[in-house]
């Protein structure tokens, strides 16, 4: 910050933004408006990673790509109160393609590109691919603007803690953090809060306190494919104090003021990076030495050590990451108020936002997991714009019916009864007399999907899903049938979980406290055809999903034929969750070459 001005402080603004996918002229566009509004009352708005184009591109990288020039150009023009601009962009630089961050001054002549930081660190694990799309930038450094010395991170770079280090090293006292970081693990860990958000809310303040500067965070909002990034932007002082934070999941602007005398009272009380810089010639020797460049004695611990770790681990054993009893109904537990929140911003987004359309339509079993849909619909666009279908075989429960129709009632639905027994009886009575109770089921299932995909066309609205995360890992479902709609809010929770959310959406009872069934086979249950319990199965799926091993489950202290049961479907139904396979011939293979995210 400028030492001629120490008594003036920098007026920030954190712009949450939620771009169009892949309209890079269309959030130009929306992005100079929101500077525009900004003049006058702030000096910088910063604008998260991927703003021009969101971030999720696959293949369309190429083209939402621009140059630092082209963005500068299409800000527009500036006026005397101008604010300057940091904004997270992909870049086309030097024919190659990089996720960039650049900042850019207001002139009079107009916007200047002052830096670009093109991000290094790409992770590419999970949900993330970067590194297959754009390449990683290889420089690092602090740069002067005329509001003070900055630097310039993008996102997993502010996880790491050299690159901080080394712009603060540098002269930086304002770190620019530019993030799209999707919302996961809802659990309680993160008062109310994504955990991985509660993890940004120690980096930025420890950020911060270690180098005696100010941290500026800001951060996506909006759901891509499913992808939900929450918002909550922070600005945080040197001591670590929280100046500002932004709400979760809205499009907002949230304003800072940064006294620029609070960085010497920070470093005056705890003198970190003073301690660093004296320390630094010999941390460089120590780095190299680290690194193997030569550059030190060579004090490397013998080949035995080497492999084995300090620790001498070599396997993941028995032991539960983050300890804790492996079968603690708590390892489930889920912020059921937080998880309403977003799946409500999840199924508004992607039913209006990214794909046009006003009103759902669901079909309403009786069920919980149809309940919790229907809850869901009716608050994210009201129940107005909520269509729900009965659609009853002869066979059905008259309980499932009964139900069905409380939920509908109770939440204000639109509701229709489609019969589906004589359709189903004329094709089996002139056909297929002979048929098996299974098969007869996943045509009843298939004719169900068939009729909402109609009335969906009918009524301009969207089909809902309704398949929880248990039914869907142990491939309990009809493929093309119960999983087919082009969006579900509750296919990433278990059962267990659903059943909790049930309850805080308020849920009567009766549907919840049943035993779970597809009423598909009459007397049947879900339990007598998986041959476990969903409170037994799912804490296995828990530990198996996250990469243990069958046998160290059991080491666990799980059942060993339970365990059985879950790995047996789990590793024969990986087919279900595709989609078809297509024999690959050409270089342009959609979805192996030819790649487009399923919002681009």
């Amino acid at each position: 910050m400028r030492q001629d001005h120490a008594d003036v402080p920098l007026r920030l603004a954190l712009a949450q933004f939620k771009p169009t996918k892949g309209d890079v002229a269309g959030n130009l566009r929306r992005v100079a408006e929101i500077v525009d509004g900004q003049a006058g009352e702030t000096d910088l708005v910063v604008f998260p990673e991927t703003s021009l184009s969101g971030y999720f591109l696959e293949g369309g990288v190429s083209e939402a790509s621009r140059t630092a020039e082209d963005v500068a150009k299409a800000l527009g023009e500036t006026t005397s109160d101008a604010p300057d601009v940091v904004l997270g962009f992909y870049e086309r630089w030097r024919r190659r393609l990089y996720n960039s961050a650049a900042y850019f001054e207001a002139t009079l002549e107009g916007y200047v590109v002052r830096h670009v930081h093109r991000k290094m660190f790409l992770p590419t694990y999970g949900v993330f691919d970067e590194a297959r799309f754009v390449e990683p930038g290889t420089d690092l450094r602090a740069f002067d603007t005329r509001f003070g010395r900055m630097g310039i991170l993008v996102c997993e770079e502010a996880w790491h803690s050299l690159p901080a280090t080394i712009l603060a090293l540098g002269g930086a006292e304002l770190m620019l953090v530019v993030s799209a970081s999707p919302a996961r693990d809802f659990g309680p860990k993160g008062e109310g809060r994504p955990e991985n958000l509660a993890r940004w809310d120690r980096l930025a303040p420890a950020m911060a306190e270690e180098h005696g500067v100010f941290v500026a965070v800001s951060q996506l909002v909006g759901s891509e494919g499913g992808k939900l990034f929450p918002g909550g932007s922070v600005a945080v002082a040197p001591d670590g104090g929280i100046i500002a934070r932004g709400p979760l999941f809205d499009e907002t602007v949230t304003r800072a003021a940064l006294q620029p005398t609070a960085i010497d009272r920070a470093r005056d009380a705890t003198p970190l990076l003073s301690d660093l810089e004296q320390m630094l010639p010999h941390l460089r020797r120590s780095l190299g030495r680290a690194v193997g460049d030569g550059n030190g004695e060579d004090d490397s611990a013998s080949d035995t050590e080497a492999s084995t770790g300090a620790l001498g681990l070599t396997g993941r054993g028995s032991a539960v990451d983050g300890g804790g009893a492996p079968d603690d109904p708590a390892l489930l537990d889920i912020d059921t108020e937080l998880v309403e929140r977003t799946l409500v911003e999840f199924i508004r987004d992607e039913v209006r936002r990214r794909r046009g359309f006003e009103r759902v339509v669901v079909g309403v079993s009786g069920g919980v997991d149809s309940a919790v849909s229907l809850y869901l619909a009716c608050r994210a666009l009201g129940p107005e714009n909520v269509y729900g279908f009965r659609l009853p075989y002869r066979t059905s429960s008259s309980e499932s019916v009964e139900h069905a129709t409380l939920a509908l009632e109770d939440t204000g639905a639109h509701a229709r009864t489609i019969e589906i027994s004589e359709p189903i009886d004329r094709y089996v009575e002139s056909y297929e007399p002979d048929i098996s109770s299974l098969r007869k089921g996943n045509l009843m299932a298939r004719l169900r999907a068939v009729i909402l995909f109609d009335q969906s066309a009918k009524l301009h609205a969207l089909p809902l899903g309704t398949g929880n995360k248990s039914e869907r890992l142990l491939g309990y479902f009809t493929w093309h049938a119960d999983d087919s709609p082009p969006i579900n809010p509750i296919g990433d929770l278990f059962k267990t979980q659903v059943w909790k959310l049930a309850r805080h959406l308020g849920v009567p009872d009766v549907i919840i406290d049943k035993p779970a069934t597809a009423d598909l086979v009459k007397g049947v249950n879900d339990e007598d055809e998986l041959g476990i319990s969903y409170h037994r199965a799912d804490p296995i799926l828990h530990w198996m999903v996250r990469g243990y091993a069958a046998d160290a489950v059991v080491q666990m202290g799980f059942d060993a034929d339970a365990v059985a049961v879950v790995q047996r479907r789990l590793d024969s139904t990986h087919w279900k969750r595709e989609l078809p396979t297509v024999a690959v011939l050409s270089s342009t293979a959609i979805g192996e070459f030819y790649l487009r995210p399923v919002d681009y």
